[in-house]
């Protein structure tokens, strides 16, 4: 039997291959590293009959014996990857270049997953609440909706759920789709598919904000009903090239040639052509940016069949999403916000217009490409002090220095030190809101950006009176 190579023992690589060995196939996982902790992983993959190999880094050699065999039924049948591997990657390409099929994790639990329905959930911000938020509005509705991607299970980790019959077929699957698992997932064509937003983002991998735009796009041109946020300048932009498309706008109803089909008007309430919906407070969290999330799950909601009376109560019960503009409590006077989840400029720009000021703001973690021109505007405008932090803190002080920034701005270590330096500068300023939101990755001291969010949530419960 050809066997079915999955690069990595990182989480969508495990689950890739158990999904793959479930099925009956033969898989073999390569992995660069050598470890105790890999060695861990690899003895509880053999004990399912899947081969690991490590030390194996992703060159032509390491696929030698399989290139080079003498029958097919000893050679390749595809290879699977993760995210984090750039799809152009040179080994790829040459692997390509011999016939052999490379695909993504997503496109293996793709093609497991036919049971049911898909909503793709795509942006560069805004889909993580999207995602949660929508899987509980049908969950509230009584549907059957889990939720994969880059929120909960992989992709693959919950297609082997589904597969080993550990969860009912779902009615829906809700999926969030980063710009790194469509590009490596051509066949996924989900029933509906949704784009919260498109600002310059993962340009290190794309290239091109161009580049970048046309891998979400290929999510929607392949999803039967598209829905987009019309407050989006890109989105907004390219409009007219949409033959069709459900556009929502948390800015009114809009006019001429781009009228929204679902919008909040002047009054706060939630309306489409045919008339009022319910009250926009129905969601409790703060922003603009919320409303139009609210609006994208509402148009998705409804296209499942829900009414908006069941939809209304589905928001009002959502407790929010951790590492989003979660409030953590009040310290010194101050409203204590958990933004971890804003791992760039333009996420960054969101909380900032969304909490009370003035605002002490800690910063920093691993930089990105980007425009950081409306953050440094709008940290001007709302914030009375910065507190960077970790690999990128030099980089975002004189960032600050160059714009004229009139605020205080202190540079320290890590969180363990920002915290209290931050508390004690809000306690002078007389701060209204102490936020996290780094405007960078986290991955200079942190795996991801739940992480540092954990550890801020912890330094900052251990603060709060009991």
């Amino acid at each position: 039997m050809a066997r079915t190579v999955v690069v990595g023992l990182g989480r969508s690589g495990v689950g890739a291959a158990r999904l793959l060995r479930a099925q009956g196939l033969a898989v073999t996982v390569l992995e660069r590293d050598q470890g105790s902790s890999q060695e861990e992983k690899a003895q509880l993959l053999r004990a399912e009959g899947i081969d690991v190999q490590l030390g194996r880094p992703l060159t032509p050699e390491s696929f030698t014996p399989w290139l080079n065999a003498a029958s097919p039924d000893d050679g390749l049948a595809a290879v699977v990857v993760s995210p984090g591997i750039a799809w152009d990657h040179p080994t790829l390409n040459q692997l390509r270049s011999h016939g052999v099929s490379v695909l993504g994790e997503m496109a293996v639990a793709w093609q497991a997953l036919q049971m049911a329905p898909w909503i793709g959930i795509t942006g560069t911000n805004g889909k993580t609440t999207v995602t949660q938020l929508l899987q509980h509005v049908l969950s509230h509705g009584g549907l059957s909706a889990p939720m994969a991607g880059n929120v909960g299970n992989s992709a693959a980790e919950l297609a082997l759920l589904l597969q080993s019959e550990q969860l009912p077929c779902p009615d829906w699957v809700v999926m969030e789709m980063s710009s790194y698992q469509i590009e490596a997932a051509a066949t996924v064509a989900p029933r509906i598919g949704i784009w919260t937003t498109l600002t310059p983002d993962h340009l290190e991998r794309h290239g091109t904000l161009e580049a970048y735009r046309s891998i979400k796009r290929s999510l929607l041109e392949r999803s039967q009903v598209r829905i987009f946020n019309a407050d989006d300048p890109d989105l907004q932009a390219h409009r007219a090239s949409w033959s069709h498309g459900i556009w929502i706008s948390a800015a009114g109803p809009g006019e001429g040639a781009a009228p929204a089909d679902l919008w909040c008007d002047e009054n706060g309430t939630v309306r489409a052509p045919s008339g009022p919906l319910f009250p926009a407070s129905a969601l409790a969290m703060p922003g603009a940016h919320n409303r139009q999330n609210m609006l994208m799950v509402t148009a998705a909601a409804l296209e499942v069949g829900l009414d908006p009376g069941t939809i209304e109560a589905g928001l009002r019960s959502f407790p929010g999403v951790p590492h989003r503009l979660e409030r953590l409590g009040l310290l010194e006077g101050m409203d204590v916000f958990n933004d971890s989840k804003a791992t760039n400029y333009d996420a960054a720009v969101v909380a900032l217009r969304s909490v009370p000021g003035p605002i002490v703001v800690l910063a920093g973690g691993q930089t990105k490409q980007g425009d950081a021109t409306e953050w440094l505007r709008l940290m001007q405008e709302h914030a009375c002090a910065a507190v960077l932090y970790g690999l990128g803190a030099e980089e975002l002080k004189s960032l600050l220095k160059s714009s004229d920034f009139s605020g205080v701005v202190e540079s320290t270590l890590d969180l363990n030190t920002a915290v209290p330096l931050a508390i004690e500068l809000g306690r002078r300023q007389k701060a209204a809101s102490l936020l996290l939101s780094p405007a960078c990755a986290s991955f200079d001291q942190y795996r991801d950006f739940e992480a540092r969010g954990d550890h801020f949530r912890t330094l900052i419960n251990a603060r709060l009176s009991p």
